[in-house]
């Protein structure tokens, strides 16, 4: 059963752009690719070290899949493993949670909460 839930990682400026359109279509390896690429909370570490290292006021967008339906398909990246790509524009409304990225005192990352 896949997550009904991914992560978006937005820079602080991306982030407020989502805020303030109500939709984001997406970052420069975003629309170069073709779709918006979101991750899994299993995901989401190895996409930041990989993507996003070295960079500060990052932000996390949790997405609701389920919102999305039709237009998320999951497909082999990273080493085969399936990860969900958005085809088409992030609504705010599919966002149900936000925060800046954060660690745990453990080194965990911190996702936002829902609800």
């Amino acid at each position: 059963m896949p997550d009904t839930t991914a992560f978006k990682v937005l820079t602080a400026e991306q982030m407020a752009a989502l805020e303030t359109n109500g939709s984001f279509a997406g970052a420069p390896v975003d629309l170069k690719d073709g779709y918006i690429h979101l991750s899994t909370a299993a995901q989401l570490q190895e996409t930041i070290d990989k993507h996003f290292a070295g960079q500060s006021d990052l932000w996390l967008a949790a997405v609701d899949l389920d919102a999305l339906a039709g237009v998320v398909k999951w497909e082999p990246s990273r080493g085969g493993a399936l990860f969900p790509h958005l085809y088409g524009a992030l609504p705010l409304d599919a966002v149900i949670a936000y925060s800046e990225l954060h660690y745990e005192p453990d080194g965990s990352l911190r996702l936002p909460v829902t609800g």
